[in-house]
């Protein structure tokens, strides 16, 4: 008997149960919304909550540097992308600094066809347009990007195609 255990175990060890709710938080940051199961989504979405407000935290001017640090510790422990924690810190934590929590919505799909699975969307509330979010990919994915220098040969490298040019003669 369960009797008050707050974790929804979601049929997963400790373990597959936090990577998998990790991943799914870090997808919703990056798409702003997701398609999962209803108890899944249920499960993350307290998490992601939670996330957005340690990184608010972080906009007061009056926090010292040592808390800032250590919210960006704290939520670098469940997102591990460096792009998508610096969209959590500076883009969606400015979207909800007016909020005080409720900062994603929930919206029941009905059931998935395959397994009569009830499906639910997760997107935060103050979501950019899909356009917006295509344009933000692209500048990070060209900001990535680096122009590739050929790599230069060495002195012994000439030095040895010589000799062995000399060979082949």
């Amino acid at each position: 008997m369960r009797k008050q255990n707050k974790v929804k175990q979601l049929q997963r060890t400790s373990s597959h149960r936090k990577a998998m709710l990790n991943n799914i938080v870090t997808s919703l940051i990056y798409h702003e919304q997701i398609k999962s199961t209803t108890a899944k989504v249920k499960a993350a979405r307290s998490q992601a909550e939670k996330l957005i407000t340690r990184a608010k935290k972080n906009l007061n001017e009056e926090a010292d540097d040592a808390v800032k640090v250590g919210n960006i510790r704290l939520v670098s422990k469940v997102i591990k992308q460096k792009e998508i924690l610096h969209k959590l810190f500076n883009d969606v934590a400015h979207r909800y600094k007016d909020r005080n929590g409720g900062y994603t919505r929930i919206i029941k799909l009905g059931k998935r066809d395959s397994d009569k699975s009830e499906m639910a969307l997760l997107e935060l509330v103050e979501k950019k347009d899909l356009v917006e979010l295509k344009e933000e990919r692209k500048a990070i994915r060209e900001s990535r990007k680096s122009p590739k220098k050929k790599p230069e040969k060495k002195a012994e490298d000439k030095t040895s195609a010589k000799k062995t040019e000399k060979k082949k003669d």
